[in-house]
């Protein structure tokens, strides 16, 4: 069994590091009781070929790296979610299996993204962590299926608060916001609640 990072690089820069550094070596503590700490920044280089346009590092890994990936990374537009339930999923870790969240993906009919529910429960979309926005706050739910790195660094600079946030109060608020660690705050995808069906 595999997890993996992507890490967002920009202008040759790696975006948010040590977000993922202290993911990676927390998973490999509760997964492989790895004692060790990898320091990302001395384990990967940035290719010679990469230049200053956006591109993604996927690193997977278990108790030692198996293969880093690097592509050229550009937004998917959004224009429609749909909503999709799953009482059982478990995506506490960034698993390099991600057949459940295909098969979620697949029932999204004519909409770009899903919104998972667990339990009655918002968590999160398929590739993002979601914030709704009440006309005063951005509110996170408490729930995801996984804590990104994004949402780490906006809980950390006050952007997102968490919260319990049940189906039925999604029609409670105004906006969603959709973002992820290619995804920065400013570039996140913004829809009117209503367009969740």
């Amino acid at each position: 069994m595999l997890c993996f990072e992507t890490i967002c690089v920009e202008n040759r820069q790696w975006k948010n590091l040590h977000y993922h550094e202290v993911r990676l070596n927390k998973t490999r503590r509760e997964l492989w009781g790895c004692s060790d700490n990898w320091d990302l920044a001395k384990l990967l280089d940035i290719p010679s070929q990469i230049d200053n346009s956006t591109h993604k590092c996927r690193l997977a890994y278990d108790k030692n790296i198996d293969n880093i990936r690097w592509e050229p990374y550009s937004i998917r537009t959004i224009h429609k979610i749909q909503r999709v339930y799953h009482d059982e999923i478990d995506y506490r870790y960034k698993y390099d299996d991600r057949e459940a969240l295909n098969t979620l993906f697949a029932q999204r009919a004519d909409a770009d993204e899903i919104l998972i529910i667990k339990k009655g429960l918002v968590t999160d979309s398929n590739f993002c962590n979601v914030a709704f926005f009440d006309g005063t706050y951005w509110l996170t739910p408490a729930t995801p299926l996984l804590p990104g790195t994004q949402r780490a660094l906006l809980l950390d600079q006050g952007m997102i608060r968490p919260a319990e946030i049940r189906e039925s109060d999604i029609v409670t608020f105004q906006k969603i916001r959709l973002f992820n660690a290619m995804v920065d705050w400013a570039h996140a995808a913004t829809l009117d609640v209503s367009l969740i069906a």
